[in-house]
């Protein structure tokens, strides 16, 4: 236990300082409240980079969904189909708005949402007003076909992007094929603004929409007027000077990942005890996490003899279907999630790993594979 704690994926600030120049400037000016340059700044920026139109930064990714659904229309008793595997920030915001959840299984092919199984979910509920996809460890889902079904069924279709930020479908970047795309910039993302998201759309008068509405729906008035419900969700400039400095990295940081994921494969292949995540021609994912499954060993056996090296692992998302908390929800789907659930196990792909470090978990994996079959 002497050896240092080996992350899951933490915070990686860019070696050339970019971050520390944003910030600096925002203090130099005094841009310490929310809003300023940084904030349009990055908002400029990120479009610029996945090919959007418009975005709103946000203080979180559960903000941006929350506001994506607000701007579908999402009121009280309306159907929201969403992913199950997933974290519960991509469905929490459906309840913040009194919504109904169906949650809709993954397929083998992708882990993501199954395309049979959303076209099931919404001719039982034709009357949905939004469809929540999730681009699960940056793999994107099958987005030709999604897209397709959401058009066929006149839903709004919302890409929860948070883990996929720099992930690709056929060369277009996950986030710009609905209606409304989400990132997420909390500590654990390939890049961050320690916490933040952002909302993007081509539709243009949606976006200020929602920077109204975030910004506590303040009418334009000499005095405080509010005829709107308002949210306290804008991103600081502060942050949003660290986001600035962050994408500069992206590209730096998705090949870094795209290199430990490699490794694993590569270290791995052998072990006829572990499977990968899945690849596919038409998929160029950022590779967020490497993750595995196994086929008899349980999960939690190895989590636990690697932190026992004081490495860090974790298992893959609990579905939603099978939370205490939204276990009351319909799901339409044949488990495949859970069966990646009770599988699956998150490798570190922390960006500031070495090869040494690397080297160290694929023994360690080795170690107890070996000691457990």
């Amino acid at each position: 236990m002497n050896e240092k704690r080996i992350l899951l994926s933490s915070p990686h600030m860019s070696e050339e300082g970019f971050e520390q120049r944003y910030v600096k400037e925002a203090f130099d000016t005094n841009w310490i409240a929310p809003l300023g340059a940084n904030v349009d700044g990055f908002e400029n920026e990120l479009a610029d980079y996945v090919g959007i139109n418009n975005a709103a930064a946000l203080s979180s990714g559960t903000a941006a969904i929350h506001m994506a659904l607000k701007a579908a229309g999402v009121e009280k008793d309306d159907i929201v189909i969403c992913q199950s595997l997933t974290f519960s920030a991509t469905a929490n915001p459906i309840i913040y708005q009194n919504a109904i959840p169906v949650f809709v299984d993954s397929d083998w092919e992708t882990w993501n949402m199954s395309p049979a199984h959303l076209r099931a979910a919404l001719e039982k509920y034709p009357q949905a007003k939004a469809v929540l996809v999730v681009h699960l460890y940056g793999l994107s889902a099958n987005l030709d076909e999604i897209v397709e079904i959401c058009q066929e069924y006149g839903v709004t279709l919302i890409e929860d992007a948070a883990e996929s930020l720099g992930t690709t479908y056929k060369d277009k970047f996950t986030g710009t094929f609905g209606k409304y795309g989400i990132y997420s910039f909390n500590g654990n993302k390939i890049i961050t603004t320690s916490g933040g998201g952002m909302l993007v759309s081509n539709d243009q008068k949606k976006i200020e929409k929602v920077r109204f509405w975030s910004t506590q729906s303040r009418d334009k008035a000499r005095h405080y007027q509010h005829s709107e419900m308002g949210f306290n969700y804008r991103m600081s400039n502060i942050l949003a000077g660290i986001g600035r400095g962050q994408l500069k990295v992206l590209d730096k940081r998705i090949k870094k990942k795209n290199d430990i994921y490699n490794y694993y494969k590569e270290g791995l292949a052998d072990i006829q005890e572990i499977s990968f995540m899945p690849e596919n021609g038409w998929n160029k994912p950022n590779f967020w996490l490497s993750v595995i499954t196994l086929k008899t060993i349980k999960p939690q056996v190895l989590i636990d003899e690697l932190d026992k090296a004081n490495i860090e692992a974790r298992p893959i998302w609990k579905p939603m279907h099978l939370q205490p908390f939204f276990e009351k929800y319909d799901f339409i789907g044949n488990n495949v999630s859970e069966r990646l659930f009770m599988s699956g196990v998150c490798l570190p792909s922390d960006t500031k790993m070495s090869e040494k470090d690397l080297l160290r978990i694929v023994k360690e994996i080795k170690r107890v594979v070996a000691d457990e079959t």
